[in-house]
């Protein structure tokens, strides 16, 4: 395989102009040979008739030999000299004859065109006969002469292409060279860059054909620098997340190692628990963050029963007694077609948002949506403040309501778990004030 695009154009271009140059030269083999075997058979019939005309004309009968037969100017001169002609009596007996002309006869026809071999030759002759005054003339070449004028012709075709072919393979090469130069242009300007050298491929001047790829490079650029970008702000906040509950858990166990009232011991050790709880969540919402990122393409799609799905949910999610969880029957007739893992996540990072920051006792409603694409969970905490709306959705980023073991990612990594199978998002506060809701809708396919 040519691994040079160089080289692999200029084969191509200088073979395909071979094919079409031998494709021409034998289209004009073909068709000037056709043309000049009617411009010779019509030049055999006019010398016949002109003869026929002047042994006619003759008194005492024709000569014994007959002078040269004028050319016409469409036949070289070399050609000129091999036509033969032969007059015949109408009983067998040669009259007169051309010289250079054959003693045996050109032919047995009395009128038309006709092939003979003579002597290992091809004659192509014509017959014309004068009944009146009982003669009959007969005018031929050598269709071999004929051959090497068509020959002839295509030589004079062939031999330039030889000559002019290493030309215009010197052409090609340097054309091709030139056509190529936008690409090492570009690949000029990304060997120079460092690794960290995220600007956009210059496309400005670059042609149509090569644009695509310059686009294509661009947004494979804009892409890893917002990936980076995500990898800056993830790493630097999980360290910062994850350092405020490690630092609770040593202050808390000095505390707990330090204080002699049990009171106080107990009450730190309340806090521990709370904060492993914190740091477990985190560490877990980190790993489900990771591999949502990494998984760019949904696995197989599969029938999913919404109701079945939300129980399961509800059945392995924490929650205090004063909490309770309702789902509306209308669910069990839900049935979506999507990924189950995914939705699966996205199901219980809303419902673990809506017991974590239930403030007391409350409760978290399931229910459907307007149709049976869309469903809906509400709480009766505090809601979301109107200012902090449009940021809850981004990494850690936890708002003034946060809860005790919330890190911010909950509902980033449900809005990526929905991306990926094919639903929506729609968070804010219930229209009553009492409380946050969040609607799934799954879009049409």
């Amino acid at each position: 395989m040519i691994g040079s695009l160089r080289l692999r154009l200029f084969l191509v271009l200088f073979g395909a102009t071979g094919v079409v140059w031998i494709a021409a030269v034998t289209w004009i083999y073909t068709s000037s040979q056709r043309e000049l075997e009617h411009v010779l058979d019509a030049r055999l019939q006019e010398a016949a008739r002109m003869v026929v005309s002047l042994v006619g004309s003759m008194e005492g009968g024709a000569p014994e030999t007959l002078p040269e037969l004028p050319a016409t100017a469409a036949v070289p001169s070399h050609y000129e000299r091999q036509l033969s002609c032969q007059v015949w009596s109408v009983q067998g007996r040669l009259i007169a004859r051309s010289s250079g002309a054959p003693e045996q006869s050109l032919s047995d026809q009395h009128a038309g065109f006709s092939e003979r071999q003579i002597d290992g030759e091809t004659w192509r002759v014509y017959a014309a006969e004068d009944d009146a005054k009982g003669f009959r003339v007969l005018v031929g070449d050598r269709l071999g002469l004929r051959d090497r004028l068509v020959t002839d012709l295509i030589k004079g075709l062939l031999w330039p292409a030889l000559l002019i072919a290493p030309l215009l393979g010197v052409l090609i090469w340097i054309s091709v060279g030139r056509g190529l130069r936008p690409l090492r242009v570009i690949t000029s300007d990304l060997v120079g860059r460092d690794a960290d050298d995220m600007r956009p491929v210059d496309a400005s001047r670059t042609p149509s054909e090569v644009q695509p790829l310059a686009n294509a490079l661009n947004a494979l650029f804009e892409k890893v620098t917002v990936a980076r970008r995500h990898e800056r702000e993830f790493t630097a906040f999980a360290a910062h997340e994850l350092r405020s509950p490690l630092t609770g858990l040593k202050t808390q166990a000095q505390v707990a190692l330090a204080a002699n009232d049990p009171a106080v011991s107990q009450v730190a050790l309340q806090q521990i628990l709370l904060a492993v709880d914190r740091a477990t969540r985190l560490v877990r919402q980190l790993l489900t963050l990771a591999r949502l990122d990494a998984r760019a393409e949904i696995d197989e799609s599969e029938r999913i029963a919404i109701r079945g799905l939300i129980d399961d949910v509800v059945r392995v999610t924490p929650r205090p007694d004063n909490v309770a969880v309702a789902i509306d029957d209308d669910l069990i007739n839900a049935t979506w077609r999507g990924n189950r893992e995914y939705l699966e996540i996205a199901i219980r990072n809303l419902h673990e948002n809506a017991v974590q920051h239930m403030l007391g006792a409350g409760e978290v409603h399931w229910r459907i949506g307007e149709s049976d694409r869309s469903i809906i969970v509400e709480d009766t905490g505090p809601g979301v403040a109107d200012g902090e709306l449009a940021k809850i959705g981004q990494r850690f980023f936890r708002g003034r309501n946060k809860s005790a073991i919330g890190s911010g990612l909950g509902l980033a990594i449900v809005s990526l778990a929905l991306e990926r199978t094919g639903a929506d998002l729609a968070i804010g506060n219930r229209p009553d004030r009492r409380g946050f809701r969040a609607a799934i809708t799954l879009r049409s396919r």
